[in-house]
């Protein structure tokens, strides 16, 4: 199974608007944008669509620097989070997004599912410089892997 790391560089575009280049739709139950801790909150039924990817979730927050919501510090999805895209869909629990370090981490009962089958884990860690995918089992058990040859 070839797991594509276009998702996640997808996702990430979603997180960091000032990088899209594209329209990013966010609907959501309630928005909270607090200026002072600099957080945008988005609760209940929070759905994000970019061109490339859907992300649902319970809550996302973004944390945002003093450039206002072009300088995202770190983008968070938890609740029972969903990433899809046309030929792969992850979930987990919480998906984290850090621009400075490229770094996407997904955890709690990750599942990501393609036409190549499916693997579970604690957590997965995309290094979106790297395009490296990395699973790991945590205290959990271990990471599990179910592929089928077409």
């Amino acid at each position: 199974m070839m797991l594509r790391p276009l998702v996640f560089v997808a996702f990430a575009l979603v997180v960091a608007p000032a990088l899209a280049q594209s329209k990013v739709n966010i609907t959501a139950d309630l928005f909270d944008l607090d200026e002072a801790n600099h957080t945008a909150v988005f609760t209940g039924n929070v759905v994000v669509v970019h061109p490339t990817v859907t992300v649902w979730a319970p809550r996302v927050v973004a944390t945002y620097g003093d450039g206002g919501t072009s300088d995202i510090k770190t983008f968070e999805a938890t609740g029972d989070v969903k990433l899809q895209t046309v030929d792969q869909t992850a979930t987990g629990q919480r998906a984290v997004f850090t621009p400075a370090d490229q770094l996407l981490r997904l955890t709690g009962n990750v599942v990501v599912v393609n036409a190549g089958g499916t693997v579970n884990s604690s957590e997965l860690v995309v290094n979106l410089e790297t395009n490296v995918s990395t699973f790991t089992s945590g205290k959990s058990g271990r990471v599990t892997g179910v592929f089928s040859s077409q």
